[in-house]
């Protein structure tokens, strides 16, 4: 049954991801055009202080299964109920907190934004404050029930919900922003949404698995060693916000809010190629917890490290080289005419991010390891350089300038200091990861020249349906290499063997 629950998580996770992309594609450029660059840069500059509130969490949501798998190897459920109960009265306040903190950023718009908005930018700034600052106070209480659900490995309703959410979004909002509702519109279904989630997952937490809650004492021993604990995880956050939040905030004060939906959208394709990553190695969350809770040689976490990076790479290798090839081509056709230096910055931020995304398993088995202390501490410094490049660089490159210090961010803390540390301090066998990925890495390099190619000869200069031609092309050629020199019998039966269940169905029909 967990491994069905791993499966169908997984495919769920995919199938998430895959509706979030195709809506972006095809709901953005809409979304683009009916509220312009300078709105659209409004919405983008307030969300990213707003994306600051989330540090209230302290990181408290990733020490839950943590705990949970050391009482559950036990069979201490009487201690399970003080846990349920002590995230909900931890969160219940982180909510409250959200909410005061929100209400002093509404009535000091004005000091945070600077001049670079106009009268009714900070008008529409208060009212996006409002609503999104609701939408995070929600997420914050929802974040119990999904934490539970995931220690429970109950991944199918977990990713369904979240699948749902991303469907009805794009078509819920669209017929407003035809109505003229802008922005305000976008965040007010969001909202809406996340408060659909709520009520869903607790539903399903209370209903279906029977969670108890404990309020009777509060276990401030347990709360003191749960800090000690999530206290890193928490300067990951803050370094997180840094370097993807960060630059936002300083293009809208030093230049406005057009470098803002510039950046912008060079930052949603990125944030699509990083919440991409994310889908096989968050199911393996609890396994990773458990293999920690039992003991288990390290030998079973470098082959499951190398197992999941090979897997995300076979996905991630195709956008990033999908990008590289025909990126600037799209951004021209998806995001229209001043948007140009999106590409260039895209690159910036989706290159360097390649490495730690395809590495990403290793930041749960830290966390399960209790040996995520180094890892916040170095990010947290080179993070806060980051900051310090990123104000020159942006005077002297403008908007691209702010990707440069993200980039060297990157290389230094999560791609240089990362792999060292896995190796020397965690015994991550990391010299046998990357003899494992290069011959993928090898057949991404090919497949960039033969698209470069293609590109040369069959697209023609503005023509959507000629992008997309090639574009299928591209991927084919992609696929038909990988799966002749890079995928091994395993990787090939995580796609044959499910194919080959539903043409048994098929033909005893």
């Amino acid at each position: 049954m967990k491994i069905n629950q791993l499966k169908a998580g997984a495919i769920l996770s995919y199938a998430t991801q895959g509706v979030h992309i195709l809506t972006g594609l095809l709901y953005t450029p809409v979304m683009l055009r009916l509220l312009g660059q300078s709105e659209y840069g409004l919405y983008q500059l307030v969300y990213s202080v707003v994306a600051y509130l989330s540090l209230l969490s302290l990181g408290f949501g990733s020490s839950y299964v943590r705990f949970f798998s050391r009482y559950k190897v036990k069979e201490q459920n009487h201690e399970v109920e003080k846990l349920n109960g002590m995230f909900m009265t931890i969160f219940s306040v982180i909510a409250a907190i959200c909410i005061l903190c929100g209400g002093v950023m509404i009535k000091n718009a004005e000091s945070i934004f600077g001049d670079g908005l106009t009268v009714d930018e900070l008008h529409k700034t208060r009212i996006l404050l409002a609503i999104m600052i609701v939408n995070m106070a929600v997420t914050f209480i929802n974040s119990v029930f999904s934490s539970i659900m995931t220690a429970h490995e109950k991944f199918f309703f977990q990713r369904l919900v979240k699948f749902l959410r991303e469907l009805f979004n794009p078509f819920l909002t669209l017929p407003f922003l035809f109505m003229g509702y802008g922005s305000v519109a976008m965040v007010a279904i969001t909202t809406i949404l996340s408060v659909s989630g709520l009520v869903a997952d607790g539903f399903f937490c209370i209903k279906k698995l029977k969670v108890r809650f404990r309020f009777s004492a509060f276990d401030f021993s347990l709360f003191k060693e749960m800090w000690r604990f999530t206290f890193f995880i928490f300067l990951g956050m803050i370094v997180d916000q840094l370097n993807w939040s960060v630059d936002k905030f300083l293009l809208g004060r030093m230049i406005g809010t057009s470098a803002v939906a510039v950046y912008g959208v060079a930052a949603q394709l990125n944030t699509l190629y990083i919440t991409l990553s994310s889908a096989v190695s968050a199911v393996f969350i609890p396994r990773v917890n458990f293999i920690v809770a039992k003991n288990v040689d390290n030998s079973l976490l470098t082959d499951l490290f190398i197992r999941v990076g090979r897997i995300q790479f076979l996905v991630l290798g195709l956008v990033v080289t999908g990008y590289i090839v025909f990126g600037k081509e799209f951004i021209a056709l998806w995001a229209g005419k001043g948007y140009s230096e999106a590409y260039l910055i895209g690159l910036l931020l989706m290159i360097p991010a390649t490495v730690p995304l395809v590495q990403n398993l290793g930041i749960e088995i830290q966390r399960a390891k209790n040996m995520h202390k180094a890892r916040a501490v170095v990010y947290l410094l080179v993070a806060i350089g980051n900051v310090f490049v990123s104000i020159p660089c942006i005077k002297k490159w403008g908007t691209s300038g702010a990707a440069v210090g993200t980039a060297i961010s990157l290389t230094i803390g999560n791609i240089l200091f990362m792999n060292w540390y896995y190796h020397k301090k965690m015994r991550i066998d990391v010299f046998l990861f990357w003899k494992r990925l290069m011959g993928l890495l090898g057949i991404s390099a090919i497949c960039v020249g033969l698209g470069k190619f293609a590109k040369m000869f069959f697209l023609i200069p503005e023509s959507l349906g000629s992008l997309i031609v090639v574009i299928l092309f591209y991927c084919v050629i992609y696929a038909g290499l990988i799966w002749l020199f890079g995928m091994n019998i395993s990787e090939k039966n995580l796609l044959l063997k499910p194919l080959e269940k539903v043409r048994n169905k098929l033909c005893k029909e």
